[in-house]
């Protein structure tokens, strides 16, 4: 077998910093070693050292950094069908409570869903996101609300990555709702479940990152405070969906805890988006949500592109608000709805994403990196942006691997 591995015959958008958009190379050649990129540059520029590498003819096709959906519940039981016809059909938000609905009907099926049964029903949707050239995916708990679940769903993400050649950042999402039992009891849960489940989730080595709802609908600032200061002791990095319906500070907060990503953030100000700028944070963009919820109120791209703060786009993949498992539809989603440009899209989705997760070592074609990447039937990036239910990917190169 030989040492290295040449990818050539190809366009490759390396998603780099620099003038050329997308880091565009027009004729160029990617040479693997093992997990890791180890040269990436013009073709004409090869150096004779690699004379005896293995030598994949790409055909002109496009190379880009394989794809990261950095915010999914991908680990869910049931599906809210249903409810979305009942919507439809006129039902108001107490018909589809009394009818068992939302998100605590999700939550119900979930705790009567085996581990075996959530994960068939998982790699259905991974299998989806695997086939648009998706090497890497977040998937939070937080359709548990109990320590049981909350620790079953955790276990089941893990897994997927076992049955799956694809990497799975877990994240603890036990601040998502308040479940029946606790109802207007929200300090009680953050103490009583929330709390202790994370410190069992991280001694089963379970937790990647911490997330929480900061809403009126969902949990007060302060309440999210002490899940956070519970993640800093345990030494995990923080998320927080913040600013989707309302604004009541999520993104000031999660600015003063350094978090890696702000996610939603429809409702975002100036002093958040300045917290967020000086803090590093990631705006992590979901316009899945958005259109099934149709929503109007957009998230200040403008705003986030003044303050220069990096914008990740995601699926949201979950049963209610964004039953989407299509990255590349939301990739066509934030430029028709939020007017971003496609290049904005693709670094959104490589490595604006792998910020948002903290993974500083992919999301580019450059040397160094994971050798994590995707091979599209295309001339162009922008294509991929600007198709709408069409998947152009030729193959996934994932650690090297073809």
């Amino acid at each position: 077998m030989e040492r290295w591995k040449i990818l050539h015959n190809c366009r490759i958008a390396t998603m780099q910093h620099g003038d050329v958009p997308y880091g565009l190379l027009e004729d160029g050649a990617v040479v693997l070693e093992n997990e890791h990129i180890i040269w990436c540059g013009a073709r004409k520029d090869l150096s004779v050292d690699f004379n005896t590498a293995e030598k994949i003819d790409l055909e002109g096709r496009l190379v880009t950094p394989a794809l990261i959906d950095c915010h999914t519940h991908t680990v869910y039981g049931g599906n809210r069908a249903l409810e979305f016809e009942m919507r439809l059909n006129g039902a108001t938000y107490e018909d589809l409570a009394q009818a068992g609905g939302g998100i605590l009907s999700t939550v119900a099926a979930t705790r009567d869903a085996s581990e075996t049964e959530l994960v068939a029903d998982a790699l259905s949707r991974v299998d989806a996101f695997i086939a648009e050239g998706v090497s890497t995916i977040e998937i939070k708990s937080g359709y548990g609300l109990d320590r049981e679940t909350e620790l079953k769903m955790l276990r089941v993400a893990r897994k997927i990555a076992e049955e799956r050649d694809v990497d799975v950042i877990t994240t603890y999402l036990g601040a998502h709702a308040v479940p029946l039992e606790y109802s207007g009891r929200e300090n009680a849960y953050i103490d009583e479940i929330c709390l202790p489940t994370l410190r069992i989730a991280v001694e089963e080595g379970l937790v990647d990152s911490v997330d929480a709802f900061c809403e009126g609908i969902a949990f007060q600032p302060d309440e999210v405070a002490k899940v956070f200061d519970l993640a800093c002791e345990l030494g995990l990095p923080i998320k927080i969906h913040a600013e989707q319906l309302s604004n009541i500070g999520g993104a000031k907060l999660a600015a003063r805890y350094n978090a890696l990503s702000a996610d939603h953030l429809e409702y975002l100000d100036e002093q958040g988006a300045a917290a967020m700028a000086s803090a590093g944070t990631v705006a992590v963009i979901l316009p899945g949500a958005f259109y099934t919820l149709s929503e109007t109120q957009k998230p200040p791209i403008y705003m986030l592109r003044h303050y220069s703060i990096p914008i990740a786009i995601a699926t949201d993949a979950n049963p209610g608000s964004s039953p989407m498992t299509s990255l590349l539809l939301a990739m066509n989603m934030v430029c028709t709805l939020f007017q971003m440009t496609p290049e904005e899209a693709l670094i959104g989705t490589t490595r604006n994403a792998a910020c948002a997760l903290g993974l500083g070592d992919r999301g580019v074609v450059q040397e160094g990196y994971r050798a994590d990447l995707a091979v599209w039937d295309i001339r162009h990036p922008s294509e991929l942006a600007y198709r709408i239910g069409f998947n152009s990917l030729k193959s996934r190169i994932i650690g090297g691997k073809l």
